[in-house]
């Protein structure tokens, strides 16, 4: 009677713990918040650091492309030694140093230079568009880390208690054989499940370190007490609205429609090739002799001499072997190509909102159905544990129906997790899982990628620089490698 007043109150207890584990996803007991790694992801990821450095290197199409048109001065120095004179020159120079300067002004290219500032500036919008995009693919990634570090600590916790009801389990079941109440074959059932359950204590400890290490791979430090993640905001109330707002707001797609606008002006300015061009010009020439200019009678000889001139430009293509044409037709092709990519990704986004919206829902469901098995696995256990007590059921009923609450709890910690990531999938594909979108306090501005564009766009200073390249994020080299401790959590029998 002793060693099943002994099993029933340590199962009181592990359920209790259990318990408390599963609550882990709502009931935390401290201080690092879901908004808090995200902050940090914003303010230090590579990632995103590195996409925002691509965008400032796509800023400067615009002005690269607008020099096209604009003047142009160019100065040429040179200083000729003549080693060697023709016998019938008696004049000729022996040295000379000539500086000439050159200013061209581009008129009209044939549209050429307006349509490539144009792509230009398209390529820019959809570069925008692109790191909003990888914004929020970083965060969807932060939120998975995040929920997986909850849903492992749970996971391992529940399993450390799950040996221990075992290992009681065990120590009553050979109590009980010493006394000829149950044979060897319960013995052999109950150390069996605890063996199993000890490896699976030992894959759920590696399973937590690994989510930790995604973590700080991310976030750029480890988790530390991380608290339940708060409700996500603006999620659809069905899968029309939530395609309607992908369509309108997804990153993806707006880049690849800005991107298709920008080959339509590549088109139009690989015409432009065969319509006439004007310009402006001036030269200015300078020349110094040295004095040997003349010879024997270089005193009759101006030594210094200037010229300039200026004129309009017209240059008219008559024929480059279809050169023109082919590029227009080039251009065409990517152009529908471009075209078709809109397409493909407005698919691509369709599908992504409607499965991750199923996800969502089917996710939801299964916390629903799991907490009803768990409430009556729970129940299952008590009675199993209670008819086993008076004779009526075998160890091997008991031990079943502690695996069965078990599973439910982690069905429904896992299901917790998927909920979670699926809602905040749904709102990536949706393009609402940004910064602005989150409220995030970052302890400055949002990143605003229009800023730099519009600082850069319009300089024209060729000896224009900004400061020197260095990494803005943070490195986890220093970074302890992460552990499996949840607390008081319990080791393996063979290792105490």
């Amino acid at each position: 009677m002793t060693s099943t007043l002994r099993l029933t109150g340590a199962a009181r207890a592990v359920a209790s713990l259990g318990a408390i584990a599963l609550a882990g996803l709502a009931f935390p007991a401290q201080a690092e918040t879901l908004r808090d790694a995200l902050v940090a992801v914003y303010n230090t990821n590579p990632t995103l650091e590195g996409a925002r450095a691509n965008q400032r290197a796509t800023d400067e199409g615009v002005p690269i492309q607008r020099a096209q048109g604009t003047p142009s001065v160019n100065v040429t120095a040179t200083h000729v030694e003549f080693l060697r004179q023709s016998a019938n020159s008696f004049t000729a120079p022996e040295r000379n140093l000539g500086v000439n300067a050159q200013l061209q002004v581009p008129i009209y290219a044939g549209g050429a230079v307006r349509n490539a500032i144009n792509a230009a500036e398209e390529r820019v919008s959809a570069g925008q568009a692109d790191l909003r995009a990888t914004e929020s693919s970083v965060f969807s990634q932060t939120v998975a880390a995040y929920m997986d570090v909850l849903r492992t600590e749970a996971l391992a916790e529940l399993a450390a208690n799950q040996v221990e009801v075992l290992r009681v389990t065990f120590q009553s079941t050979s109590d009980r054989f010493e006394i000829g109440d149950l044979t060897r074959t319960d013995v052999a059932q109950a150390q069996s499940r605890l063996a199993l359950a000890e490896g699976d204590l030992r894959t759920a400890y590696a399973n937590l370190i690994g989510a930790r290490e995604a973590y700080i791979q991310l976030v750029g430090r480890a988790p530390m007490g991380l608290e339940a993640p708060p409700p996500l905001p603006g999620l659809p109330e069905t899968v029309g609205m939530a395609v309607v707002t992908a369509l309108e707001n997804n990153p993806d797609l707006i880049a690849a429609k800005e991107r298709a606008q920008a080959a339509g002006y590549d088109t139009d300015a690989a015409g432009a090739g065969r319509l006439p061009t004007v310009g402006l010009f001036a030269n200015y020439d300078y020349s110094d002799f040295y004095g040997t200019l003349g010879g024997p009678v270089a005193a009759n000889f101006v030594q210094r001499e200037t010229t300039a001139n200026a004129g309009v430009r017209i240059t008219i293509p008559i024929f480059q072997g279809g050169l023109p044409a082919a590029r227009q037709r080039q251009a065409g092709a990517r152009e529908t190509a471009a075209l078709e990519q809109v397409i493909a990704t407005e698919r691509n986004v369709i599908q992504q909102t409607r499965a991750a919206y199923a996800s969502w829902q089917a996710s939801n469901a299964v916390i629903e159905s799991s907490q009803a098995a768990v409430e009556a696995a729970e129940l299952s256990l008590e009675g199993v544990r209670a008819e086993n007590s008076i004779g009526n059921r075998t160890i091997i009923d008991v031990l079943n129906a502690e695996q069965e609450l078990l599973s439910a709890r982690a069905q429904l910690v896992t299901a917790r997790r998927n909920a979670y990531v699926a809602g905040f999938s749904l709102l990536a594909a949706m393009g609402k899982a940004e910064a602005r979108d989150l409220n995030l306090d970052t302890g400055g501005p949002l990143y605003d990628p229009q800023v730099n564009y519009d600082r850069v766009k319009g300089r024209i200073w060729d000896w224009d620089r900004d400061a020197e390249p260095a990494a803005n994020s943070t490195r986890t080299v220093d970074i302890e490698a992460a552990d499996a401790f949840i607390g008081p959590v319990l080791e393996p029998e063979s290792e105490r």
